[in-house]
């Protein structure tokens, strides 16, 4: 009977066990700070990673002086040389969500990115602006490069197959013979 209850308590943890929040991630560790200014409200934008570099995943979190409560906003990332611009809401971020933030965010070139605020709150609504966001060259080898020595051990798994399938067909004269 008690085999069947640790089995039954088992099944039950592992059902419920991925539906649980994640927590254990912790705090995002924030390594610099910029601030802006968006009309009556102060942003200080924290960066998981720095110097930003091209392709390189970080977190981006904003937090206005007072909180997020009453406010909403909008984040407009516009590209070197105004080539493109991405905009969107500004939403709490998954891990810690008493401010806005990106997630695991990474900006696809390097050069001077702009990011664009606009708050709507209690005291009404602010624009504001981080300029010259100064983004390197993507860490590591070129990203064609990458690929190609990273696909190597597939192609080498298919050879490997074709060999294989090959060695341990048997000939259609043995076949028929059978």
């Amino acid at each position: 009977m008690r085999k069947a209850l640790m089995a039954l308590v088992g099944t039950i943890g592992l059902l419920l066990g991925p539906a649980l929040p994640v927590s254990a991630a912790g705090p995002i560790p924030i390594v610099h700070t910029e601030r802006v200014q968006a009309g009556p409200y102060g942003i200080t934008i924290g960066f998981s990673a720095w110097p930003v570099r091209a392709m390189q995943s970080l977190d981006l979190l904003f937090t206005p002086d007072d909180g997020i409560a009453g406010k909403s906003g909008e984040i407009t990332v516009t590209a070197p040389g105004g080539a493109g611009e991405e905009s969107g809401a500004l939403v709490r971020h998954p891990r810690q969500r008493e401010v806005w933030g990106l997630d695991v965010q990474s900006l696809p070139e390097p050069g001077d990115w702009t990011l664009t605020f606009t708050v709507r709150g209690p005291a009404g609504e602010g624009v504001g602006e981080l300029r010259h966001l100064n983004v390197l060259e993507q860490p590591g080898p070129p990203l064609a490069l990458s690929w190609t020595i990273g696909t190597l051990p597939l192609f080498g798994l298919i050879g490997l197959i074709v060999v294989a399938w090959r060695r341990t067909r048997r000939p259609a004269a043995v076949m028929a013979a059978a």
